[in-house]
């Protein structure tokens, strides 16, 4: 099978387009790997560095290798060993090489694909909740999906999953425009909420220490009693006054229900109080020694 590459004067043209645009994103704030969503901050400076994926088509009687080369925190580094042709230009981060070798000779590169580039402003990012973790989406430079095709915004997609250890980078999918990636890793891992905010942190609860559990379920218990004595207090009050009122036509204080065994309440009180006292008060001794008149 032959192998078809783009024209160079259309290489040529969207290497300009794209080291254009690249340039006119050197003034604006390059993405630092570190995300804030709402109250949640995710840190993905531990995954710094260049990486790199691939996968391979098969096309009888060629085979079809997609490298995807990336480093999520900086521009990739151009190396000096390799054509300047065969790799993306500077202000880039994720690059995607399509090469097509037939049985044992040597891969011809037929795309070089600007998948991302370093402006913060060019990264968006959202919650996944099943699996937990966040999806990254970095805007390129626009290529052509097929030969003599109009150019397509390109996107690299990383879906950076939640785990307790750092696994292999999964190559899912490329499409012409968007290219999808799995990662799993601590990074992908909600740090919690901003220490200023006052919301109280997970392992700042009473949940460690000796009855903390039981002394708040007491203190919701009593708080709950006297809510429901005070709301069934004022029902009681209500509903009375408004019976005495549309049955007896009554007025002022003849609207308080029982009107007679709240007036008594204070003396009870008084006298509860009372033999409370008398209760607790030290009595005199049957045994105190003095005279008795004969």
């Amino acid at each position: 099978m032959a192998v078809l590459r783009h024209p160079v004067s259309r290489i040529a043209l969207f290497t300009l387009v794209s080291a254009l645009a690249a340039a006119a994103q050197d003034d604006e704030k390059p993405f630092d790997c570190r995300i804030t969503l709402g109250n949640v901050n995710y840190d993905l400076t531990s995954l710094a560095g260049e990486h790199t994926v691939s996968r391979e088509l098969q096309l009888p009687p060629s085979t079809i290798e997609d490298k995807v080369t990336f480093n999520l925190c900086e521009e990739l580094k151009q190396k000096s060993d390799v054509p300047e042709d065969d790799q993306c230009p500077s202000g880039t981060r994720a690059c995607l090489v399509r090469t097509s070798r037939k049985g044992d000779n040597d891969p011809q590169v037929i795309s070089v694909i600007p998948l991302a580039n370093s402006s913060a402003s060019a990264v968006t990012y959202k919650h996944l909740s099943s699996p937990k973790g966040v999806q990254l989406t970095y805007a390129g430079a626009p290529y052509p999906s097929t030969i003599g095709a109009d150019p397509t915004l390109q996107h690299f997609n990383l879906e950076l999953l939640c785990d307790t250890e750092t696994s292999e980078v999964e190559f899912k999918s490329y499409d012409g425009k968007d290219l999808w990636l799995s990662w799993k890793a601590p990074a992908g891992c909600e740090l919690g909420v901003p220490p200023d905010d006052g919301t109280k942190k997970p392992d700042d609860s009473d949940g460690d220490k000796p009855g903390g559990d039981k002394e708040e379920a007491v203190g919701s218990g009593i708080g709950y009693f006297f809510l429901l004595f005070f709301l069934a207090l004022t029902a009681y009050f209500a509903l009375g006054a408004y019976y005495n009122y549309s049955t007896y036509g009554a007025t002022g204080a003849d609207l308080i229900p029982h009107r007679d065994f709240w007036r008594e309440v204070p003396y009870m009180l008084r006298d509860l109080v009372s033999h409370i006292c008398s209760a607790v008060r030290p009595r005199p001794s049957a045994n105190r020694g003095g005279y008795i008149s004969v």
